[in-house]
């Protein structure tokens, strides 16, 4: 009799999984296992993707969406992950280091990614695309969203057209064969030379002083910017800083021995550039 039960018992464990059945034994029980979730408005959503992949929180595009905004469309156009509601547009791509929110641009430090056929985005990401925002449970670990008055304000009204019109035009002109963490890095020396008291305190004035900028002086800043380009610029108008203070950066193939080699503290080098600070 001991044999057949524990036969019993084995035949059951291979055949289900582990947390999705109660044992038929009588008086043995297993403990079921609990999915991961997340909260919205302290209502727990089950979420299969829910994980952290290199210190950030990810969640599922889709549960998320339909978490906050149940009468969303979800559907595909091309390699695009396309959010439909009223007054809402997110487009979503895997490997894009920025998720695309009503025209604004959101970075994602680690990119998009798909895990188990789904596609997963930083949670603080996409409750910002939808108006809401987050906490965490400091005693059950628990993932809080709040949903928010609203979706996120449009790009149209957020970037001002002067700023990103000198922003993706200087970016395009030094870093348009760059990756897009170069372009980033153009761009945050751009900004933080206008936070500089050095430095003139417009994007314009930045952009335009004089012997600063080789495109400025040979008419390249007047080329129309990449699309990367633009996003780039959007993503820095959007808070993004990468290359750390740097306030120059050189090429040192074509100045290998410049006046900021020579006089300002290294900083990093990101393809073709070198920062300094």
């Amino acid at each position: 009799m001991q044999k057949r039960f524990l036969c019993l018992m084995l035949c059951l464990a291979i055949v289900l999984p582990v947390g999705s059945f109660a044992l038929a034994a009588e008086g043995i029980q297993a403990e079921e296992e609990v999915a991961p979730y997340f909260l919205v408005d302290g209502i727990a959503y089950e979420d299969p993707g829910l994980t952290v992949y290199n210190n950030i929180t990810y969640v599922s595009l889709m549960n998320a969406v339909l978490a906050l905004r149940p009468d969303a469309v979800i559907t595909w156009e091309g390699e695009y992950a396309v959010v439909s509601a009223e007054g809402l547009t997110i487009r979503v791509r895997v490997g894009d280091q920025y998720v695309e929110a009503n025209g604004r641009y959101l970075y994602v430090l680690n990119g998009v990614i798909a895990m188990n056929g789904r596609v997963l985005v930083p949670v603080r990401t996409i409750a910002q695309a939808m108006g809401a925002w987050v906490g965490w449970n400091a005693e059950t670990g628990e993932v809080e969203i709040y949903s928010g008055s609203g979706a996120i304000v449009s790009g149209e009204s957020y970037y001002d057209s002067d700023s990103l019109y000198w922003l993706s035009h200087i970016i395009n002109a030094e870093s348009g064969n760059q990756s897009l963490d170069g372009k980033l890095a153009v761009g945050t020396v751009i900004m933080n030379r206008v936070d500089s008291p050095r430095f003139p305190n417009t994007i314009y004035e930045v952009v335009c002083a004089p012997n600063q900028f080789t495109p400025v002086q040979n008419g390249a800043i007047y080329r129309e910017p990449s699309a990367e380009s633009v996003i780039a610029a959007k993503l820095i108008l959007e808070g993004v800083r990468v290359g750390g203070n740097s306030l120059y950066f050189v090429n040192p193939s074509i100045s290998p021995n410049s006046w900021a080699q020579r006089n300002r503290p290294y900083v990093t080098t990101i393809g073709a550039h070198a920062f300094f600070g």
